[in-house]
């Protein structure tokens, strides 16, 4: 019997042969400046939509916007591609898009910044069909939601699309306090129960996927615990911004929360982990972008690289999606190094790269 997935398998293999080399990337990391690492990338599949861009952005911006466009439109083939009764399990994963939309139009409208500002940087369609986009929510649908005059009002926009619920029952608080990281600790919630519901077991190929999510659940947790350690914030208050459901239980992650300082912290995270030599970079710098590459490298190493493997499968298709998301941002990280001046071996410290 012929695998649904084999159409999937082939239409992705065709497409993947599109993803930068290793050799390209370092390529770039020796580009001059951000303007020459943008002509490079004109000559691969990322030309079209610099090339569209260029007539109203340049430099970084033009650069942000590609780079978006571009993500939204490997979303649209990887959920084209999927067979009908697995899209849900795609599109929940695909709604993390929707959370980062969301996250950058509140903080927009909470500093407030305009609709120009903002709306070039949102990672959803343009040429797309609504329903095909990089998230759920269309692009026009996002730049409704954008115009809203007041924080409010983009709340209320949202209830159709369940964020706003969960978004309400916060903003008592935000009005209070100006605090954003109650809601968005219940979005990311949300968006993880939801995606693990989705991926329960149909074909008994989803179980590498399910233990991916976990570990992404964990990186988030992980991260906030450093991140409160750092600003010396109390237990509690970080207890409040963890999800549940990761492979570290909440209550484990606020034991470790107890320890004395962030590098401490991150040793005790090491002893479970065993980041190794991961943490090389962390150890000398104690900045957690070093700490969060760490994390990203690991779950590339771990689990998404497995997903390779397992052919004709939903697999097969995450493990397209993942591999896109890591040159996005392998691509975002050169231009952020070649912005501030890092140094070549800097920026290749913080690549995610194919072994």
């Amino acid at each position: 019997m012929t695998s649904p997935y084999s159409a999937s398998y082939g239409r992705i293999q065709a497409l993947s042969m599109n993803f930068l080399t290793t050799d390209f990337m370092n390529n770039l990391v020796k580009s001059e400046d951000l303007n020459a690492m943008i002509r490079k990338l004109e000559t691969t599949w990322y030309g079209p939509e610099i090339e569209r861009a260029a007539s109203m952005y340049s430099g970084p911006e033009l650069l942000e916007v590609a780079m978006n466009r571009h993500i939204v439109d490997t979303n649209r083939v990887a959920l084209q591609v999927t067979p009908f009764s697995r899209r849900t399990a795609i599109q929940a994963y695909l709604s993390k898009w929707d959370i980062y939309n969301i996250e950058l139009i509140l903080s927009s409208k909470a500093i407030g910044r305009t609709i120009t500002e903002t709306e070039p940087f949102l990672v959803s369609s343009r040429n797309f069909p609504a329903g095909i986009t990089a998230g759920n929510i269309s692009h026009d649908e996002m730049k409704i939601i954008l115009a809203q005059p007041t924080f409010e009002g983009v709340v209320n926009q949202l209830v159709k699309y369940r964020y706003g619920v969960i978004l309400i029952q916060h903003l008592d608080t935000y009005q209070k306090t100006g605090n954003l990281s109650p809601m968005i600790a219940d979005l990311m919630e949300f968006y993880f129960t939801n995606l693990l519901d989705m991926l329960k077991f149909y074909q008994g190929d989803e179980g590498t996927i399910r233990d991916l999510v976990r570990m992404q659940m964990d990186k988030k947790n992980i991260l906030t615990a450093m991140k409160g350690k750092e600003s010396n914030l109390d237990k509690e208050i970080v207890k409040k911004h963890l999800i549940a459901g990761g492979n570290l239980s909440v209550n484990e992650l606020t034991d470790l929360y107890g320890t004395n300082t962030t590098l401490e912290l991150a040793n005790r995270i090491d002893e479970i982990l065993k980041l190794g030599t991961l943490l090389e970079y962390y150890k000398k710098s104690s900045n957690l972008i070093d700490f969060e590459v760490a994390l990203d490298k690991y779950i590339n190493i771990n689990f998404v690289r497995k997903l390779k493997n397992i052919a004709l499968s939903i697999g097969t298709i995450f493990y397209f999606i993942l591999k896109a998301e890591n040159e996005w941002d392998n691509v975002k990280r050169i231009a952020y190094g070649k912005r501030y001046g890092f140094t070549e071996d800097r920026i290749n410290s913080m690549l995610i790269l194919e072994a």
